[in-house]
């Protein structure tokens, strides 16, 4: 493997949602990661968090299928999880049981909630911890009800980053110490950290609890999506004064709004003004007449229309694998770097031969294969 996480072993139950992109970034990397699934099947190319990985099929309710997976943990740097607190622990994986044979692991638990609190044990997705965190709450317009940003906020922003983050930061430490630890990485938790700046301009009355009248939430006219003369879409992040300057500029918008641009009095009169001017041309030459300009004016591609844009073709940023789109490995490292992504495995794939590697005799494998233990 080449990456700069090259030699790095992590084993992953495998799931749904932040554990499963976690375990695709570390492969991403160059680690040597290896999901435990519960059941074998044909390759599923469309399967891309599983992309970089191998795969072992172990049935965990038997003690020789448990037996298996505590062989590969044995060998492990990191374990991530993502079930519900106290699942793991009831199958004989928990924390203590891993780090009584295995001191050095670093030991990743990802849920919503926590591992503790009243709601621990509580079901939940990613719309419900944005709305208890206050996050969904400034999301939307002012006259709509709050409308969830996919699932990018709690699951894979306050989720996978955050479990990443606490993973590497054991690592580091283990260095020092030669010890793993625990890490309880919560959506609530790491949705809520990245809400810094907000927390801080409601500190300074700078930010209304009021949906759209926020200087970043849609309510400044220089700072919102705008629909074109073909239903496509423009989008507007003309804070800067100098880049607010170019925006009237380029758009033939009056120059004297450039001294009353945080005037909030002017914003819903200049937001209709600007729906206006904008809905003139098309979203494509309105692209045209910004490109290359600091206004920070960009056109809103569609899906399938991202990768096709010039920079990003530019810079490879999606790839095709078997016909799949999909991210390229991010971010990029000059001397070490990651690997090009391949086909997910099979599940299952690799069962006996992780094991194998794992150090269980063909006697072993016999035995556990006989009870079951294999899916």
């Amino acid at each position: 493997m080449s990456g700069p996480l090259a030699g790095l072993k992590v084993v992953e139950m495998a799931g749904i949602g932040p554990a499963p992109l976690a375990g695709q970034f570390l492969a991403d990397m160059g680690a040597e990661v290896v999901i435990i699934t519960r059941n074998s099947g044909p390759v599923d190319p469309t399967d891309i968090n599983n992309r970089g990985k191998r795969s072992a099929a172990l049935n965990l309710k038997s003690p020789e299928g448990i037996e298996a997976a505590r062989a590969l943990i044995d060998r492990a740097d990191v374990l991530i999880e993502g079930f519900r607190p106290g699942v793991m622990e009831r199958m004989g994986l928990g924390p203590a049981d891993c780090h009584a044979r295995n001191a050095g692991l670093v030991y990743g638990r990802m849920t919503g909630w926590g591992q503790d609190g009243p709601l621990s044990q509580t079901a939940g997705h990613d719309i419900n911890y944005l709305g208890l965190t206050g996050f969904l709450h400034a999301t939307g317009r002012a006259d709509d009800v709050p409308m969830p940003p996919i699932n990018i906020g709690a699951d894979y922003g306050g989720g996978t980053m955050f479990l990443l983050f606490g993973i590497l930061s054991a690592l580091y430490e283990r260095q020092n110490s030669g010890k793993g630890q625990v890490i309880d990485a919560a959506m609530v938790d790491g949705a809520s950290a990245m809400m810094g700046l907000i927390h801080a301009m409601i500190a300074r009355g700078m930010w209304t609890e009021q949906r759209e009248s926020n200087w970043l939430d849609g309510a400044a006219p220089f700072y919102r999506t705008y629909a074109c003369a073909d239903g496509k879409f423009l989008s507007v992040g003309s804070l800067e004064p100098q880049f607010h300057a170019l925006l009237l500029e380029h758009a033939g918008l009056p120059a004297d709004h450039q001294a009353s641009q945080m005037d909030t009095s002017q914003w819903p009169a200049r937001r209709a003004d600007y729906a206006a001017i904008f809905a003139q041309k098309t979203r494509d030459e309105w692209a045209a007449i910004f490109e290359g300009t600091d206004a920070c004016v960009a056109p809103v591609l569609t899906w399938s229309e991202a990768p096709a844009h010039p920079h990003l073709a530019a810079r490879g940023t999606f790839t095709a694998v078997n016909g799949v789109t999909q991210a390229a490995p991010a971010p990029r490292f000059d001397r070490t770097p990651a690997p090009a992504p391949g086909t997910p495995p099979a599940p299952g794939a690799d069962t006996e031969t992780l094991l194998a590697e794992a150090g269980l005799d063909p006697e072993t494998l016999d035995r556990l294969r006989a009870a079951g233990a294999f899916t």
